[in-house]
């Protein structure tokens, strides 16, 4: 037969019964899949193109013979990666339309021509690694090396641009599609003016990077499991979740403490942000205090504004793995649903960040099965955290931004979103900005301590009447319930002197939290006080446990505190933010004023008993020299602390205050503000500049023109991949871990059988609670120690039981700032 002729090109061959999918089927089928992702923002054609474009180069023979090859030889398949068939849709792009002396209707139609073949090129070239960089450090351009310069015989380019025109679409046609591409994406450029053209063009590009993903993936394993996804009706389900929230609320409302000050002022704040829903979308504040029903009064925002403003899904994002698990739960036994709200701790598989796939697309095996299994954020509820939040829009992989179109049309609820890290706060304001005006999303900004974020360049555009909450200051003072007893400014404590002090605490009162910056000093305590055979039961937390593990402690706490038993928990800060549990005494170790404030919401939270004592001590063990944020934020505190010592009446009076507030989150961004935007070392750069790359003072521009004589031929420069490559929530890079903790033995056992897609997305999923992630030196010692084996082709690394303690977790002390951001 002669393939040249007929239009049976190969995209995918199903692994059950070796149908084959055709590339005019695979293209014309994501084209649509990726339209219908970007219709309702009005990009839909932009999205539309890549889709059909993606995948062209599989109309080259070599991809079909090596196809051919690989299914008769499926023990001996050709060498990976000889095939690139992602750069002949970006090249016939910018063929088509990245030509000065092409004609057009006129100069802006022309202009909008050439940007769109390089806003949809680059995704195109780039659907099997990671955004290209336009311009990189090296004065180098990633995208023209694949569109401009490959050899098209390499490519096999004028066979595939003729078979593409003549079986999946005619040039007439094409050209329409691309005109009405170009008006999508004038309409797009006019929103907004006070934005430049260069960061509007760089979220674009990430969104239409991530319609085309996930629409590509979608499609392939929806071939490959032989029938469609079942559509949800968010909307059906929105109406029947506030059906059964005010339900809820109703039989709260009839308790034996129903009629106390503190719950009517729970239920009034609680209608407030039911009203609030009625509000336009926009970025919003809810700074309701500790213990004063946050997650219930946020999530009636959120579903009552997801109904009435017709949003997909609603996504709480949230510091700690630790409220994702109690938060999750909550809701899900409010809404009586088990099914469609989804957690997402972490990314269980790791993804190499140079790895290209090309060579195996066709064809189904373990990579290829991870890389398919759904992990694209579509349930109707999602609970994440902010390292992967902020990982979806600047991280490098594929995983991760194949996720950021699912933030558009919905309601994001940050909860304690002082804990955005510090040089990540240009890029969440604006991440968070664009959401807003381009995405169609509504952002609540949820604390009980909000940080002042106007005072940073990159600011948020709140709206002008944004707090959910009347009467602020008096809601603060209803909701005292603990007193802050200063003993940090008056001498320091070392392990020994701590435990005696928790120790005679315990005598008095039934239950103390201590909350220590570090894990080491944490593991210190723990094994001292369990030295001592106090008659207290100790526990200990940090985040060397797993999240499953750390949910089983905290319910032994919590049944010892509900029964009066006497109770020590000795933690890490992952405890003070969100988790509910309410202890007779805390003890924190001085650190940032915000984190005083989660702390003391971990004391007397239920109005037990009038007031309730918290002692702020100051711990010599503490090695913070790798914490600068902890660091700094002990040393504002130490000054209000020190103000209050002299004045009684300073900030307010009281430390928890919205003055005492406003001047510490003032001076702790203006000592940081070098860092806000993210600087990138040995690039002399911050973040926000290698992906802005605004044309004017641009170095690297520069720098093309007097190597090359001529200034980028390109209206764009952006470094995505430098940029990707280089970002890190967490400084020192971490591996996933799945350890033998209970259930994650049997979830072991099974990813180490052969699994279909299906059965590795159910997996991977309930391994996130079972993982923990390691850090490099870690990751060595553990090797060295024969304590790890891999699985899934090396994509998956699990812990052997002899490295995983029953009571701390995995046996290695590291002090880093992975218990502020965990995954």
């Amino acid at each position: 037969m002669d393939y040249s002729e007929s239009d049976d090109y190969t995209a995918h061959i199903r692994e059950s019964d070796k149908q084959v999918q055709t590339v005019k089927d695979h293209l014309l089928e994501v084209r649509d899949l990726a339209r219908a992702y970007g219709d309702p923002l009005g990009i839909g054609h932009i999205a539309g193109l890549a889709g059909l474009l993606h995948d062209s180069g599989k109309y080259a023979d070599k991809f079909r013979d090596y196809l051919v090859a690989a299914v008769n030889n499926p023990d001996a398949p050709p060498r990976r990666g000889s095939v690139d068939h992602s750069t002949a849709g970006g090249k016939l792009l910018f063929d088509l339309l990245h030509n000065p002396s092409a004609d057009s209707a006129g100069r802006e139609d022309h202009v909008l021509k050439m940007v769109l073949a390089e806003v949809v090129g680059n995704a195109i070239i780039s659907h099997h690694s990671y955004l290209q960089d336009f311009l990189n450090p090296e004065s180098e351009s990633n995208y023209l090396q694949r569109v401009r310069d490959k050899p098209p015989e390499e490519i096999e380019f004028d066979q595939v641009k003729v078979r593409f025109f003549k079986w999946v679409i005619s040039v007439a046609d094409f050209q329409q599609y691309v005109n009405q591409a170009a008006s999508e994406l004038k309409t797009y450029l006019d929103k907004d003016m006070s934005v430049t053209y260069e960061q509007k063009l760089m979220y674009l590009t990430k969104l239409i990077f991530s319609m085309l993903i996930d629409a590509d993936r979608t499609n392939t394993r929806c071939y490959e499991q032989g029938y469609p996804d079942e559509a949800v009706d968010e909307q059906k389900l929105f109406k029947q979740y506030r059906r059964r929230l005010h339900a809820h609320i109703e039989s709260l409302g009839k308790g034996n403490h129903a009629s106390s000050p503190v719950n009517r002022l729970r239920r009034e704040m609680s209608d407030q942000c039911e009203q609030f829903a009625l509000k336009p979308s926009g970025i919003y504040t809810l700074s309701i205090p500790t213990g004063g029903g946050k997650t219930l009064a946020s999530l009636r925002y959120a579903l009552a504004h997801a109904e009435l403003a017709g949003k997909k899904r609603i996504i709480y994002v949230v510091p700690y793995t630790t409220i994702i698990e109690q938060n999750a739960e909550e809701v899900r036994r409010i809404l009586k649903d088990n099914v469609n709200i989804l957690e997402h701790h972490s990314n269980v598989a790791d993804e190499g960040s140079n790895e290209t796939d090309e060579q195996e697309d066709g064809l189904m095996n373990m990579r290829q099965k991870l890389k398919l299994a759904r992990d694209n954020w579509d349930s109707p509820i999602i609970f994440t955290t902010m390292v992967q939040f902020l990982n979806v829009f600047y991280a490098d992989g594929s995983r991760n931004i194949r996720r950021l179109h699912r933030l558009s049309e919905s309601v994001l609820i940050f909860d304690e979103v002082q804990k955005v890290p510090v040089h990540c706060v240009s890029l969440f304001n604006q991440a968070v900005n664009f959401l807003r005006t381009y995405a169609k999303s509504s952002i609540v900004l949820c604390t009980a301590t909000q940080p002042e974020l106007d005072y940073v360049k990159h600011k948020l555009n709140i709206e002008a009447e944004a707090e959910m909450i009347a009467n602020l200051e008096h809601v603060i003072e209803a909701f005292k319930r603990v007193e802050i007893i200063d003993y940090a400014t008056e001498e320091q404590f070392d392990t020994n002197r701590l435990a005696a002090f928790v120790m005679s605490r315990v005598q008095e009162i039934s239950s103390v939290l201590v909350i220590l910056n570090t894990k080491t000093v944490v593991n210190r305590l723990y094994r001292q006080l369990i030295d001592y055979h106090l008659p207290a039961s100790v526990y200990h937390l940090s985040t060397s446990m797993c999240p499953a593990h750390r949910k089983s402690i905290l319910s032994e706490v919590k049944d010892r505190l509900d029964n009066k038993s006497p109770v020590i928990c000795i933690s890490t800060q992952l405890i003070e933010a969100g988790v509910d549990v309410s202890f007779a005494c805390v003890i924190r170790s001085m650190a940032g004023l915000d984190s005083i404030a989660q702390a003391a919401g971990r004391c007397n939270r239920h109005g037990e008993d009038k007031i309730r004592c918290m002692y702020v001590i100051d711990h010599e063990e503490e090695n913070l020299k790798h914490l600068p944020e902890i660091r700094k934020g002990k040393e504002i505190t130490r000054k209000i602390l020190i103000d209050m010592k002299g004045d009684a009446r300073a900030h307010g009076g009281n430390l928890l205050s919205v003055a005492a507030m406003e001047k510490y989150f003032r001076e702790f961004y203006t000592e940081f503000e070098s860092r806000l935007n993210y600087p990138v070392p040995g690039l002399n750069k911050d973040m926000t500049a290698l992906l802005h790359a605004a044309r004017k003072d641009n170095g690297y521009l520069q720098y093309y023109q007097a190597q090359y004589g001529k200034p980028l031929p390109l209206f764009l420069a952006n470094c995505y991949k430098t940029a990707a490559e280089n970002f890190h929530v967490i400084d020192d890079h971490t591996n996933p871990v799945i350890v033998p903790y209970e259930e994650g033995q049997d979830i072991i056992a099974e990813l180490n059988g052969q699994s279909s897609i299906g059965d590795l997305t159910s997996l991977l999923r309930k391994a996130q609670h079972y993982t923990i992630n390691v850090y490099k030196h870690e990751l060595e010692e553990l090797s060295r120690n024969n304590g790890l084996v891999s699985f899934l082709d090396g994509k998956v690394l699990v812990l052997k039981e002899g490295a995983y303690n029953g009571e701390y977790g995995l046996n290695l002390e590291n002090d880093s700032s992975l218990d502020l951001y965990l995954y």
